[in-house]
């Protein structure tokens, strides 16, 4: 009996011991495939599955030749360009070599027939090493794993677009932007800041175009957004652009300058400053004229020197005007200079005044600037009038009388199936 139960013990005491090292074993293997994935772990586990691949592919190649040619080392050798480190990869490429060695000992000379190793499939082989070598010290150099890079450039897009998000207004005002970069790319040089100041009373909006254009701004964009969002209602209005210029004289860039609009709207009395660096004018839109108004503000480009002196223009939005505000890309092209573009843009912004300019800006820049190689930025800012109210309010209540419609919809038809 006692020799029964100590062997059942020891039994147990292997089984226990068996399975705590299978689990930390697996949860070793996991955390290191987790660190590989998100770029902070070793890249052991791939190297070695690459290592596994060459001999299998060898094998093939010289049981089947036909099916399986000697230039199918070139997949292991394209895949740890992108997943391996150089030190890593001169390892996988040795175990490349000695596979296509070992397969042409085997398969015989090319000349003496097909499907072997030839001076083509050599050379395709290096050049493909060759080129893998290079990607692969690219990232080393940059320091961003590929399987990082992609979702780098994803948060970097996301974080360009919240900070250009627009605040909610008080009921009377409507808002809205339209941004669309060159060449239809992710980023953008053009980028807007905006918020609500003066316990919520003043909106504060910096629109600002950085030198050059699509992915070659967008680093300096996200940058200066970032700088901007912290200065905006930080300092007083009319020490913004003073304070951007300066940030932009200490970066030293070779492409250092921007152009900047800067707008300070009272949403009580509709009173707005507009300030402005080198950047096209604002128009405004009477609603008892009927006309548009070009406001220019006076001042220089960002970054180009210190001391730069930004004087206001004053203005007052009522009910029913419009204030728009945009980028050069939107009015002047290498064929078209500034005075013939705001020109076809206040004549398409004609269109939407009698129905309102809700979901205008965006159509404005296709009518207008569509195929235009710059990047492209539009913003929006109404105070409603009767008219307008009255058929935003319509337009809410028809979109509440649709959603109880669908809603009760969706409950006859759960009543009917139960009652079957």
């Amino acid at each position: 009996m006692a020799a029964g139960r100590q062997r059942r013990a020891e039994a147990e005491t292997f089984t226990a011991r068996w399975k705590k090292q299978w689990h930390r074993a697996r949860v070793g293997m996991r955390r290191s495939a987790v660190d590989y994935f998100r770029g902070d772990g070793s890249d052991w586990i791939a190297l070695a599955g690459l290592l596994l691949t060459i001999p299998v592919i060898a094998a093939t190649t010289m049981m089947n030749s036909v099916w399986c040619a000697p230039a199918a080392l070139v997949l292991p050798i394209v895949a740890g360009g992108l997943l391996l480190r150089p030190a890593s990869l001169l390892g996988l490429y040795a175990a490349a070599a000695t596979a296509l060695i070992v397969e042409s000992v085997q398969l015989g000379p090319y000349t003496e027939g097909p499907s072997r190793v030839t001076p083509g499939v050599v050379l395709v082989v290096a050049a493909c090493g060759f080129f893998g070598l290079l990607v692969a010290q690219f990232r080393s150099r940059v320091g961003v794993p590929w399987r990082r890079g992609g979702t780098m450039l994803f948060d970097l897009r996301e974080r360009i677009r919240v900070q250009s998000k627009l605040p909610g207004l008080p009921q009377g005002w409507h808002r809205e932007m339209a941004l669309r970069p060159a060449g239809g790319q992710s980023f953008s040089g053009d980028f807007v800041v905006a918020a609500r100041t003066n316990g919520g009373r003043t909106l504060e909006v910096v629109l600002t175009d950085v030198s050059g254009k699509g992915m070659d701004a967008g680093s300096r964009a996200l940058l200066l957004s970032g700088a901007f969002g912290g200065l905006l209602g930080s300092l007083p209005p009319h020490a913004f652009l003073p304070a951007a210029n300066g940030y932009l004289l200490r970066q030293d860039w070779d492409e250092g300058f921007a152009t900047s609009i800067h707008l300070v709207l009272d949403l009580d009395s509709g009173d707005y400053e507009l300030y402005s660096a080198g950047h096209p004018p604002g128009l405004q839109l009477s609603a008892g004229t009927g006309r548009w108004e070009e406001k220019s503000a006076e001042g220089p480009l960002l970054g180009v020197y210190d001391g730069a002196q930004f004087d206001p223009v004053k203005g007052s939005l009522r009910p029913g005007d419009v204030l728009m505000l945009f980028t050069d890309g939107l009015v002047e092209t290498s064929d078209r200079d500034i005075a013939e573009g705001i020109d076809r843009l206040t004549g398409e912004a004609d269109r939407y005044v009698a129905g309102g300019f809700h979901g205008a800006a965006w159509h404005l820049i296709e009518a207008v600037a569509k195929d235009v190689n710059d990047d492209r930025a539009l913003l929006l800012i109404c105070r409603e009038g009767p008219t307008a109210q009255a058929a935003a309010a319509r337009s809410d209540s028809a979109r509440t009388d649709t959603a109880r419609t669908d809603a009760a919809r969706t409950t006859a038809t759960g009543t009917s199936t139960t009652a079957r």
